[in-house]
C-alpha cells in the first residue's frame, strides 16, 4: 500500500504528545463490512425467487430505484474510513446481492469508480437466490486464492435447507498474507432457538476453515465477517467460534471478537422491536493482535452510522434507514448498518 501517514497527524489513535515524541510513521488500512439489503436487478431469473424485485412484482423494482439504490450504497462505501485514510475502504465483503452484475454496476458508480474495486463472487444455492462477495482495491490487495465452502443443514423431515455458502478469500495485503471469511448466516426465521442450530453449523464452518489456516501459520491474519444474525455473545459466536472478548488473554489457534464491549454497550447495528442487535461483525485471528508477528495489527472495530443512515420518522424511526419497510419504498440504505476495522502497521 502505497499511502504512509504520520501517527502525529492521526489525534484518534494515540495521544498527540508522544507522538510528537516518539515520532513514529505508520501506514493505516481499512476493512469492512456491508449487508446491502436485498441488492437485486431488474431482470426476472427464472432459477430464483426474485419476482418481487421486478418492475411487475409487488415492490414495482424498476431501473430508477435500482440505480438510487446503487448511489445510496455507494455513497456509505465512499465515506467508510475517509476520517483517517484518503483511500478507504481496501477490501469489502458484502452480503443479500442477488449475482455478479449488481456488483458490477456498483464498482462502476461515478462515487466509488475511481477506486478499481474488483470483485470475488460465486453463486450461492441459497434459496431465496441471495449471495455474499467481496470486492476490494487491487492498490492495496491482489488475491491469491478464493473458494467456497458450503454449510450443511437439514429441515425437520432431513431434506437440506439451502443456504449462503461461506467465501474464503487469501490474498496478498500490502505484502502480507491475510485471509477473508464473508458470511451470511442462516436467519432467526422459526425463532431464535428454534434456528440456533443452522448459524452454529455456520460457525463450525469457519472455525474448522480458521483452524486448518492458523494450523499451518501460527501468526495467520484471518478475518471472519459477515452478517451472522446472531450477536457476540450468542452460542454460535462464543461457544462454537469461541471468540476471546479480551485482547491479552487470546493465544495462538484463538480468535479475538472486537464487538463484545460495543454490544455492552448498547449499540448495534440492526434494531427489532426497539431492541438493538450487533449481528455485523468482524473477528480476527490471534496473528493481528500479537507483537510476535510483524506487520499489520488491529487497532480498532466502528460501527458507520452517520446520522443520514438513521430513519428520521415513521415506524422504524430511529432505525437504520432501510430500502424498504414491507412492500413500500423508503428510499433509504439498508436495515444494517455497516461495520469495519483500522489497522496499524509500524514503518
Amino acid at each position: 500500500m502505497k499511502q504512509i501517514i504520520f501517527i502525529a497527524l492521526i489525534l484518534g489513535f494515540c495521544n498527540f504528545s508522544q507522538a510528537q515524541s516518539k515520532k513514529k510513521e505508520y501506514k493505516i488500512g481499512a476493512i469492512g463490512f456491508y449487508n446491502f439489503e436485498n441488492l437485486f436487478d431488474t431482470e426476472d431469473d427464472p432459477e430464483i425467487r426474485d419476482e418481487e424485485f421486478t418492475p411487475k412484482g409487488k415492490r414495482r423494482w424498476n431501473e430508477k430505484l435500482y440505480n438510487e439504490k446503487l448511489g445510496n450504497m455507494a455513497k456509505v462505501v465512499s465515506e467508510m474510513g475517509i476520517e483517517v485514510t484518503p483511500n478507504g475502504l481496501s477490501i469489502l465483503g458484502v452480503c443479500e446481492i442477488e449475482n455478479r452484475k449488481v456488483l458490477e454496476d456498483f464498482v462502476k458508480h461515478p462515487l466509488v469508480a475511481n477506486r478499481n474495486y474488483k470483485i470475488v463472487h460465486y453463486d450461492s444455492p441459497d434459496e431465496r437466490g441471495i449471495d455474499v462477495g467481496l470486492i476490494y482495491n487491487p492498490k492495496h490487495f491482489t488475491v491469491t486464492r478464493s473458494k467456497t465452502y458450503p454449510v450443511m443443514i437439514y429441515d425437520g423431515s432431513g431434506e437440506r435447507d439451502f443456504t449462503r455458502d461461506v467465501l474464503l478469500v487469501s490474498g496478498i495485503f500490502d505484502d502480507e498474507l491475510i485471509h477473508i471469511m464473508v458470511n451470511h448466516w442462516p436467519s432467526r426465521s422459526g425463532g431464535e432457538k428454534g434456528s440456533q442450530h443452522r448459524r452454529e453449523a455456520a460457525a463450525k464452518v469457519c472455525k474448522t476453515v480458521a483452524d486448518s489456516i492458523q494450523q499451518a501459520d501460527e501468526y495467520a491474519k484471518i478475518f471472519i465477517m459477515g452478517d451472522l444474525n446472531d450477536d457476540p455473545t450468542s452460542p454460535s459466536v462464543k461457544n462454537v467460534l469461541q471468540g476471546k472478548f479480551q485482547k491479552n488473554k487470546v493465544r495462538k489457534g484463538e480468535l479475538f471478537n472486537p464487538w463484545q464491549d460495543i454490544h455492552r454497550r448498547g449499540f448495534g447495528t440492526l434494531a427489532y422491536r426497539d431492541s438493538w442487535n450487533l449481528f455485523d461483525q468482524i473477528i480476527i485471528s490471534y496473528g493481528l493482535l500479537t507483537r510476535k508477528a510483524e506487520g499489520y495489527k488491529f487497532y480498532k472495530a466502528n460501527i458507520f452510522n452517520k446520522k443520514y443512515l438513521v430513519q428520521k420518522n415513521g415506524r422504524y424511526k430511529g432505525y437504520p434507514y432501510r430500502t424498504f419497510g414491507g412492500d413500500n419504498y423508503l428510499g433509504g440504505y439498508s436495515d444494517h448498518f455497516p461495520v469495519y476495522v483500522y489497522l496499524l502497521k509500524e514503518i
